[in-house]
């Protein structure tokens, strides 16, 4: 199938046909990995989900917000909330 490519800001882009999109099994808002082929063509996969990348992600989040007093504590002190 021929597509259209059309300029989009500074870069270029093309639509992906409904019925490749449901073939591959994406949908507005995913990701998608873009990869120059040796050959000169362009591969296009969805992004898989990355467990290693997912869990440096939460620790640098987790860094970002310490623990502070447990609210637990409190309760069993006999705070009220």
């Amino acid at each position: 199938m021929q597509v259209h490519i059309s300029k989009w800001g500074n870069s270029l882009a093309f639509r992906i046909p409904a019925e490749y999109a449901r073939q591959l099994g994406v949908k507005d808002g995913d990701n998608v990995e873009a990869k120059l082929t040796p050959d000169g063509g362009l591969s296009i996969r969805p992004s898989k989900w990355d467990r290693k990348l997912f869990a440096d992600e939460l620790a640098v989040n987790l860094a970002a917000m310490p623990m502070g007093a447990s609210v637990m504590d409190e309760v069993r002190r006999g705070g009220r909330y």
